[in-house]
């Protein structure tokens, strides 16, 4: 599909909001499906998904169709069964079949108990969980937990004594004993030592492994784990928040069934530790769209890394500076992946969707709002190829949540109302209780001269990339 007209040079530039052609395909998924058993179009039930624009803020959420599912007549969305209907046998190969195209969501309550205890997200986990749950996404999900990845499984990437390094403090009680050891390990200052962290590492890359394998094994489309996303892990140490690369572990995994995988990167950080992993990999292609300046961790990423022997060519980094703004960062982003997806041809996405560069994260970098990474999904889910979607930073809980929220909604074809449900954190998203959240008073510092130059620079890369 041509989104854009590349013989416009005005059309195709970066600067410029979406065009016509180019919003059609978000427009198009604002038809969402009729779901058996909740046909009742009347728009003053707000107990339900509303399935009015009136409450939205972004206008247009995606649908997704699992296009092997859709050939064979099958409707992926199509999995409420009717209520108060007992199931027999029959209905419950009937509702398996259903639930094979819903996308996959991968959940746990203890994976959330543990992801809650880690320094800096303390409770995240729980309040996505809580508000996707209170949104009533679930049901047009799959569910699945994870397993606890072995030893074995997670030294597919890292050392080995590293692993040895988290599992021996899982049995000790005094965690000072190996503070020096600890140091060379990385294990220190953002990334503290407990004993509950090889516990974490085991959950969060099982999870990870748990969404990748459900694409190979072609149960859905789309998979998604909040709980992970952690890109600055390095073979050997721990990095900024970061205590296994789970997202290293879920290429490395799909790249078993499909040649070519593409990684993009929405963090406010540069995902350093999976660009370094795949530098040199022709296979592996990885876009990182971050904040770059002097003193900003971890300080990697510029504009001309694009990656070395072999992978020369297919690292591709978009560095930007403070405030940057939606309407400068759908266009950019969006048109940088869509050459990348005519040039790299993927048959795999991973897709690292951190919440930090959103207005009101400590991090105090972007001036982004829920909007801009949903519509960035959505172009992505238009190719419909197996994609799977993480979490990352996030450090505003409520906003995470509210982003992560509307980012379920869109893989799941759903219009979600403005105001936030009743749910065991809602007096933590006051003083207005709705899902929309607001651009800050922050000064965008990426000016026209400068977005232009990234766009020309990183679209001038691309004669290098064989497919």
């Amino acid at each position: 599909m041509d989104v854009f007209d590349l013989s416009s040079q005005e059309e195709f530039s970066p600067l410029k909001p979406l065009t016509k052609r180019a919003r059609r395909i978000f427009d198009k998924a604002s038809d969402i499906a009729v779901y058996p058993g909740n046909q009742n179009t009347d728009t003053g039930d707000t107990d339900t998904l509303t399935k009015t624009s009136e409450n939205l803020h972004d206008s247009n959420p995606a649908g997704f169709v699992n296009s092997e599912n859709s050939s064979r007549g099958i409707n992926p969305h199509s999995c409420i069964d009717e209520l108060g209907v007992k199931e027999n046998s029959e209905m419950k190969d009937e509702k398996l079949e259903r639930d094979c195209g819903k996308p996959v969501y991968i959940y746990s309550q203890e994976l959330i108990q543990h992801c809650d205890a880690m320094p800096k997200i303390i409770k995240r986990a729980s309040m996505v969980h809580s508000l996707i749950e209170a949104y009533g996404l679930l049901q047009f999900m799959q569910v699945i937990p994870p397993h606890r990845a072995s030893d074995q499984e997670m030294t597919g990437f890292h050392a080995k004594d590293y692993i040895d390094f988290l599992a021996l403090l899982s049995k000790q009680s005094d965690e000072e004993k190996y503070e020096k050891e600890s140091e060379q390990y990385g294990l220190t200052y953002d990334c503290p030592i407990n004993r509950h962290v090889y516990t974490y590492a085991s959950l969060t890359s099982g999870a990870s492994l748990r969404a990748a394998e459900c694409l190979l094994e072609g149960r859905s489309q789309v998979a998604v784990n909040w709980c992970g996303g952690w890109h600055h892990a390095k073979r050997h140490t721990a990095s900024g928040f970061c205590y296994v690369n789970d997202i290293v572990l879920a290429i490395l995994k799909m790249r078993k069934k499909f040649e070519r995988v593409l990684y993009i990167d929405l963090d406010v950080h540069h995902g350093d530790g999976v660009e370094e992993a795949f530098c040199t990999s022709s296979r592996v292609m990885t876009v990182s769209v971050h904040k770059h300046s002097p003193g900003f961790f971890p300080g990697s990423g510029g504009l001309n890394d694009t990656g070395m022997g072999k992978g020369k060519g297919c690292t591709v980094n978009i560095p930007l500076l403070d405030g940057m703004r939606d309407e400068e960062f759908v266009p950019l982003v969006c048109r940088v992946l869509h050459k990348v997806h005519e040039v790299f041809v993927p048959q795999a996405v991973v897709c690292q969707c951190g919440a930090d560069g959103l207005s009101g994260d400590p991090m105090d970098s972007f001036n982004l709002t829920h909007t801009a990474y949903g519509r960035c999904l959505q172009f992505l889910l238009q190719w419909k190829l197996p994609t799977l979607v993480l979490g990352g930073g996030g450090y505003h809980n409520a906003n995470t949540a509210r982003c992560w929220a509307h980012l379920t909604a869109v893989i799941c074809g759903r219009k979600l109302p403005q105001e936030i449900p009743d749910n065991k954190y809602f007096m933590s998203y006051g003083p207005d209780y709705e899902l929309p959240i607001s651009y800050g008073n922050r000064k965008n510092m990426n000016t026209k001269v400068a977005l232009q130059k990234i766009y020309n620079t990183v679209i001038g890369s691309y004669p290098h990339v064989e497919p």
